[in-house]
């Protein structure tokens, strides 16, 4: 054993005998907690921002836009050297910002704002920023990434899939060298041979998924120890040994991190802890869970079980139980003697066939159960549940039960990213998530201001009883806009709804682009023909998941600006507001005309789950005036079709339907924490995990 792999398991055994938890705080403590850092970070105004900015731009103007190349080569090294060493004070920032700011311009022709300067600013003193979409957050993080490598020395760049990751590393690429930094990708396909290179780069782009397992496996190959608390120690310590396959981590070192899309990073992808898990051996347990499937199709939702949809739980009843009985003893498998197992087998059948849907929450891909990210509409190939779910799915959807898997390690996201000594972000939507970015990662929200003001029209939500009419009235509305030579991207909320409204636009024979988890490969091609009015058909449609929603520009064409803009029509609400605001900001970019409208109905997922008695409440008004049925259809009719709620009773549904939206987002909440309790828990109880 190599002396630095001997030290690193001294040290670590070491810490890990008095090691103490970094545990969310709760209560009054939370509070405090989120007070201090306000005060701490209290210097970092937007004045303060815009003033640094502006100077820095003088700067660039008067002094550095002019240099030569090896001039400006020199002086890159002389400021880089003073970042290294941790003598950077504001006036070194400022020119530093200036020089970055040039190699910007030289290598790539974008030549940055005062606002886009400002979010730079902020990113570097570890702030997360809200920057509206379009309004260049790729160039904004790409020119405080070198700033933060130099400091901190090793920089990784989360984003919210590979394609994204691999797409701003090489466009990056010769700008950050110039700027003495490497950089790369770190993808699905790559060996762990190449990901030891990769990771020994000062920016790293990459995956919540894609990085976070690579630390795990680094732990599970170098000792015991799992834990994010000691993580924050141990790579500290190990970042100085050495990085070839085989000694030493993968990853030198957990030094600061930026957070492309922070929200859905940082807040959507902590309801699920990665797991690193291998199989168990081959059993008989593949029958098990078909025969459990078989078993729940014969007990009847109300008389024998109910189902709690918001939680995805199942509570069996009475004669659910008496049932049961009956049909383990039909059974002659021993394992269905016992009956607390045998009662959680059919329990999670029942779950399976209720509260995973095909299309929304999986698909049955080439035969495989595919889990599909609900927050981006995207495929989780290399993902699976726990607890035997995935095999009561698998079961439902009579695909080859794979076999139950062992876990080596568990770490939430959340608890991840808070191991990082550094981590600032940027997103279009952070503002909505203010409180528990900053109660978790103790990490203020910073809101930049538009380059140009925002002149997108926010047409009036309409409500319809029924999701027939919904979906006959959207089709309309595409018809209307598309006919006036607008381009329209209808926005859905998974991917069965997408191919069902694809369907019906083929029956109306209306041209279309069609972007969800299938056609993934196909996303650069069609968001780039989104916004254009040029085509063969006319102006574009585009029907798409929330993939559309996340780190893509669509640019509409002179014809489509002239015609009033991209029209972005939402099919629903979803579960969290800033999902809604991140597909709607995809119109009306940098002072672009456009304009945007939602679609719900009494039916949908959102109010049906989150606030049931919205149609008692409506039955019950009908009773009020006296039960007179028809009289409140007229009374809810307007010329838009006799579903469509009137002006009156739409603002009405449209407060409940907020307020079924804000308990989603508390729900989700809630899941979250839970999530940071469990962790505690496994590193009180069972450190070796």
């Amino acid at each position: 054993m190599s002396q630095a792999v001997s030290k690193y398991h001294a040290l670590y055994e070491s810490l890990l005998s008095r090691r103490s938890k970094p545990v969310l705080p709760t209560g009054l403590d939370r509070v405090y907690g989120r007070l201090a850092m306000k005060l701490r970070n209290s210097k970092i105004s937007l004045d303060y921002l815009r003033a640094e900015a502006e100077a820095s731009d003088r700067i660039h103007s008067t002094e550095i836009r002019e240099l030569s190349e090896q001039s400006l080569a020199d002086q890159i090294a002389t400021v880089r050297a003073a970042f290294v060493r941790g003598r950077q004070d504001e006036t070194a920032l400022r020119r530093a910002l200036a020089l970055v700011r040039e190699v910007a311009r030289r290598e790539t022709g974008e030549d940055p704002y005062i606002v886009q300067q400002m979010g730079a600013l902020a990113l570097f003193h570890g702030r997360i920023i809200e920057m509206l979409t379009g309004e260049g957050k790729t160039l904004t993080g790409s020119l405080a990434a070198p700033l933060i490598a130099w400091q901190r020395r090793y920089l990784h760049v989360f984003t919210v899939n590979d394609y994204l990751a691999k797409r701003d590393a090489e466009s990056r690429a010769r700008m950050f060298k110039r700027c003495m930094c490497e950089t790369g990708s770190i993808q699905q396909e790559q060996e762990p041979a190449e990901r030891f290179g990769i990771y020994a780069r000062h920016i790293v782009y990459g995956t919540p998924k894609q990085i976070t397992a690579d630390y795990l496996r680094d732990q599970i190959r170098l000792g015991r120890m799992t834990t994010a608390w000691a993580g924050r120690h141990m790579m500290a310590q190990m970042s100085h040994m050495p990085g070839e396959s085989g000694m030493g981590p993968m990853i030198p070192g957990l030094k600061a991190c930026m957070v492309d899309e922070a929200d859905a990073v940082l807040i959507d992808e902590g309801v699920v802890p990665l797991i690193i898990a291998r199989p168990r051996r081959e059993d008989d347990m593949s029958k098990v869970y078909v025969k459990a499937a078989a078993i729940a199709i014969k007990l009847d939702e109300g008389p024998d079980f109910e189902v709690e949809h918001v939680k995805r739980r199942v509570e069996l009843k009475r004669r659910g139980l008496e049932r049961l009985d009956t049909l383990f003893e039909q059974v002659p498998d021993p394992l269905w003697k016992a009956r607390r197992r045998a009662e959680e087998l059919v329990r999670q059948a029942l779950v399976a066939q209720h509260c995973y849907i095909r299309g929304k929450q999986y698909e049955v891909v080439e035969g495989r159960i595919v889990i599909v990210d609900e927050y981006t509409g995207r495929f989780l190939p290399d993902r699976s549940w726990e607890h035997g779910l995935h095999q009561a799915v698998e079961a439902k959807e009579g695909a080859q039960v794979t076999a139950d898997r062992e876990t080596l390690a568990r770490l939430s996201f959340q608890r991840f990213y808070r191991t990082y000594p550094f981590m600032c972000g940027m997103t279009g939507t952070a503002a909505d998530a203010t409180k528990e970015m900053e109660a978790v990662y103790a990490r203020p929200v910073t809101r930049i201001p538009t380059h140009r003001p925002v002149i997108r029209a926010q047409w009036p939500m309409r409500v319809f009883r029924t999701a027939k009419g919904k979906w006959d009235a959207i089709i309309a509305s595409i018809e209307e806009i598309h006919a006036a030579g607008r381009p329209v991207l209808v926005g859905t909320r998974s991917v069965a709804a997408s191919e069902f409204l694809s369907a019906k636009l083929k029956e109306r024979n209306l041209e279309h682009f069609l972007l969800n988890a299938h056609h993934d490969k196909d996303e650069a091609t069609l968001i780039a023909q989104a916004g254009r009015t040029d085509l063969a058909t006319g102006a574009a449609i585009t029907v798409a998941t929330n993939m559309a929603g996340r780190g893509t520009d669509i640019k509409p064409d002179e014809e489509a600006i002239k015609a009033g803009g991209l029209h972005v029509l939402l099919t629903e609400m979803h579960g969290a507001k800033r999902v809604d605001r991140q597909f709607i900001g995809r119109a009306g970019r940098q002072g672009d005309p456009g304009s945007a409208q939602i679609f719900v109905s009494l039916e949908d997922e959102l109010v049906v789950r989150h606030a049931p008695r919205l149609r008692a409440w409506l039955e019950q008004f009908s009773k009020l005036k006296g039960g007179d049925h028809a009289a409140l259809e007229r009374a809810v009719t307007r010329s838009g079709g006799w579903d469509e709620l009137d002006d009156t009773w739409s603002s009405r549904a449209e407060r409940i339907f907020k307020l079924a939206q804000s308990r989603s987002e508390a729900h989700d909440r809630r899941s979250r924490e839970s999530v940071l309790r469990q962790d505690d828990w496994v590193d009180k109880y069972m450190p070796g995990m």
